[in-house]
C-alpha cells in the first residue's frame, strides 16, 4: 500500500526547544516552512488549532495559493463554529487548494483549554456533539438539496450550500484519540484515525480498537492509520544520541523559564501532574516504565512535557529511523507525521535523508506481495481423489 508523510505547518519558528524569533503568524515563514516540505517529499502538513493561536483555516488558504502539489491537514474544533458555517469554510478551502483538504476533527482532550473559547462541555458530551458534528459536515458537503437537522447539539431548518468541494464525493476527514469514546467516534466517522507514537505492541492494540470500533459502527471499511513521531536524526548513532539528551535538556531549560508547551491538566492527589486526555496519560505511563522501545523509540522527550501532544521520539540515523518507520509500516500505518525541534532544518533533513529510504522499501514490500500474489494465482490447486 502507499506511504505518506506528514508534516506540519507552522506559522512561526518558535517550539519546545526554541524561544520564537517571528509573530505568532508570518507570512514569510509559513511559505518558507511549507515550500520546505512540499520541495523535500512530503505529502502534506498539519495546520494545528490551539486556542488564541491564529486561524489555522485563512492561514492554509493563503499556503495553499502559494503551493501546487502539497496537501492540507486542517485541524479543527467543534465548540468553534456552527457545523453548517464550518461546511462552507472547508469547502472554499477545498475550492482555494484545487482539491488538497482534509479536515481533522478534535474533540478536545483538556477542559481549560476548551473553556478558554466558552466550551464548557464534559469530555463525554464534545465526543458526542463531535460525531453529530462530522455527520451534518458530511451531509452539507454532499446534499444539493436543503434538509432539516434536528440533535442533541445543532438544530436548523432548510440548509443547503452553494459551495461544494472539488473532491468528490467530499474530502477526507481525519480523527484522533485513545480513549474508547474515541475509537467509538473516529470508527464510526473518520477516513484516517490519528495515533501518538507509542511502542509497537501498544500500537498494535490501538489499530485493533479502532478496527473493532469501525465494525461495531457498521462499516465495511477501516479508516487509514496514522501515527506521529519526532525524529531526531544525525549521521552517526553516537551523535543522534547526543542530539536527542540537547533535546531534553532544551526542553527543561525552556520549561524552566516559563517556555515551551502548556501542561494541559492538574495535580493528582500525590501532587503530581496529571494530564486529563487518555493519550498522553498513556505517553506519561509508557515513559514511567522505560526510556527505549523496540528498534528506535525514545520516550523522554514526552516525559519531559508531561505528555503535550506528539512527543515520543525516533533517535538514529536516517537509516535507523526509516527502519523503525517501517516496523509500523508492517503493523498497517501507511501515514507517517514527523515533527523535528528545529522546525525547518529537521523538515528538510527528514525530507533528504529519511523519506527517500522509507519509500524505497515500501516499494520494495509492494512489488514482493504482488509478485507472491501472482503466483499464488497460477499454483495449481490439489484436487484430493
Amino acid at each position: 500500500m502507499p506511504v505518506e508523510f506528514l508534516g506540519i505547518a507552522a506559522t512561526g519558528d518558535g517550539s519546545e526547544t526554541t524561544a520564537r524569533t517571528t509573530a505568532s503568524f508570518d507570512r514569510d515563514y509559513t511559505l518558507r516552512l511549507g515550500r520546505a516540505h512540499e520541495d523535500n517529499g512530503w505529502d502534506r502538513v498539519l495546520f494545528a488549532y490551539g486556542a488564541g493561536s491564529p486561524d489555522p483555516a485563512p492561514a492554509a488558504a493563503f499556503l495553499a495559493a502559494k503551493l501546487d502539489r502539497l496537501q492540507i491537514l486542517l485541524a479543527h474544533r467543534p465548540n468553534v463554529s456552527y457545523p453548517t458555517f464550518a461546511a462552507k469554510t472547508f469547502a472554499t478551502l477545498d475550492r482555494i487548494s484545487d482539491g488538497r483538504l482534509t479536515v481533522h476533527f478534535i474533540t478536545g482532550g483538556n477542559d481549560h483549554e476548551q473553556q478558554r473559547e466558552g466550551d464548557f462541555l464534559t469530555k463525554d458530551q464534545r465526543y458526542d456533539r463531535t460525531g453529530e458534528y462530522i455527520r451534518i459536515v458530511k451531509r452539507a458537503w454532499t446534499s444539493t438539496e436543503p434538509f432539516d437537522h434536528e440533535g442533541e447539539h445543532y438544530r436548523f431548518r432548510d440548509f443547503v450550500s452553494d459551495v461544494f468541494p472539488v473532491q468528490q464525493p467530499r474530502p477526507g476527514i481525519s480523527f484522533g484519540g485513545s480513549s474508547p469514546a474515541a475509537y467509538a467516534v473516529g470508527g464510526a466517522e473518520a477516513d484516517v484515525y490519528c495515533l501518538w507514537g507509542e511502542p509497537l505492541a501498544r500500537t498494535a492494540e490501538q489499530i485493533e480498537a479502532v478496527k473493532t470500533a469501525a465494525a461495531a459502527a457498521g462499516r465495511t471499511d477501516v479508516p487509514r492509520i496514522q501515527v506521529a513521531f519526532r525524529p531526531i536524526i544525525a549521521p552517526t548513532e553516537e551523535l543522534a544520541w547526543e542530539k536527542a539528551h540537547r533535546t531534553v535538556a532544551a526542553i527543561h531549560a525552556r520549561r524552566a523559564g516559563g517556555g515551551g508547551p502548556l501542561r494541559r491538566g492538574g495535580p493528582g492527589s500525590d501532587g503530581a501532574f496529571r494530564p486529563e486526555n487518555t493519550g498522553s496519560q498513556r505517553l506519561l505511563e509508557i515513559a514511567a516504565a522505560g526510556e527505549r522501545y523496540d528498534r528506535a523509540l525514545w520516550t523522554p522527550t514526552a516525559a519531559a512535557t508531561g505528555g503535550a501532544g506528539n512527543s515520543n521520539a525516533l533517535v538514529g540515523t536516517p537509516e535507523t529511523v526509516a527502519q523503525a518507520l517501517l516496523d509500523y509500516y508492517d503493523l498497517g500505518v501507511d501515514i507517517l507525521s514527523a515533527r523535528g525541534y528545529h522546525l525547518l532544518d529537521d523538515a528538510i533533513d527528514f525530507g533528504r535523508y529519511v523519506i527517500p529510504i522509507v519509500r524505497e522499501e515500501v516499494a520494495k514490500r509492494d512489488a514482493e506481495k504482488a509478485a507472491r500474489a501472482e503466483r499464488d494465482r497460477h499454483q495449481p490447486i490439489a484436487v484430493q481423489a
